[in-house]
């Protein structure tokens, strides 16, 4: 698959996402208008709502990423070697210069978002900037222009934004069977409907099911494919093998990260244990890091 490929690809999924995005939304007020004896008005709502979402989430994923990680712009004095890496860099690979942010933690860590090419942003943790040096940020730097060469950071940022108005749609549409459905006043339309209780047991289920779902639409292949673009934009493939290494091998979760926004980073975030079973392993969004040390390493 060539790079065009890809980029199509992803521009494919983009919009599969939003689709079942809309599906999921108006259903989920269509089931609870349902119960309400209101399922048109519900369901117009639904609908509304997830198209702004999907709205919000094109245009505006990008800043609604980085004010929720707590990210401020990067000044070329203060972080001199991570802007001449990244402008070096951009030329290489024929990219526009991205925005650059800097998130305040010490645990290493790195993300792109935005929309395409024109409108990109590449973010890098304190930690990560102070641990590593020049030629093993131009690993890290390479991985995320990668991202943004490939159009990988479109719908990885679509899905961040998704994810989390799913979730809250979730709780929101829980809290209100709960307060509503179950309360008092309702005892009598709830022995009308004995399925009420199933369909809140349901809704406790499939929110946060259909949002992993959502992320894992994102093949952990990506990975894979911005390791080895980075490696051949930076003519040397140990800069981020040893970037990696030191990534992993830091034990401190970084903070104000969501489930909805892990995917983004270039490691894992939340710093999972090495020896978690393998069922967590199988829901993870990143590929294991001694595995992409290990191909970075037979280049």
């Amino acid at each position: 698959m060539t790079v065009y490929d890809q980029v199509s690809k992803n521009k494919r999924r983009t919009f599969f996402i939003f689709f079942i995005f809309f599906v999921v939304i108006s259903g989920f007020f269509y089931l609870l208008g349902n119960f309400f004896e209101s399922p048109t008005t519900y369901f117009a709502f639904g609908l509304l709502f997830s198209i702004a979402s999907g709205f919000t989430s094109y245009f505006f994923s990008d800043k609604i990423i980085l004010f929720s990680l707590n990210a401020k712009p990067g000044d070329k004095k203060e972080y001199f070697d991570f802007y001449t890496t990244t402008e070096n860099l951009a030329i290489a690979a024929g990219l526009p210069m991205p925005k650059l942010y800097v998130i305040e933690d010490q645990s290493p860590n790195a993300l792109a978002t935005g929309r395409d090419n024109k409108h990109a942003v590449v973010c890098a943790t304190t930690g990560l900037l102070e641990m590593l040096n020049r030629r093993e940020l131009e690993g890290v730097v390479g991985h995320e222009l990668s991202h943004v060469k490939n159009y990988d950071i479109l719908i990885s940022s679509v899905v961040a934004t998704l994810v989390g108005m799913i979730a809250i749609v979730s709780d929101w549409i829980m809290r209100n069977i709960w307060w509503g459905g179950f309360s008092r006043e309702n005892r009598d339309q709830e022995d009308r409907n004995p399925l009420m209780i199933v369909f809140f047991i349901l809704l406790l289920i499939v929110g946060p099911l259909v949002a992993t779902l959502i992320q894992l639409a994102i093949s952990r292949q990506r990975e894979f494919l911005a390791d080895s673009s980075s490696a051949l934009l930076t003519r040397y493939p140990e800069g981020l093998a040893e970037a990696l290494e030191k990534i992993s091998a830091n034990p401190y979760p970084l903070r104000n990260v969501s489930s909805a926004t892990a995917h983004l980073f270039i490691s894992n975030p939340f710093k999972k244990n090495r020896t978690t079973s393998w069922i967590i392993n199988l829901f993870n969004t990143h590929p294991p890091v001694e595995e992409r040390i290990r191909i970075l390493r037979s280049m």
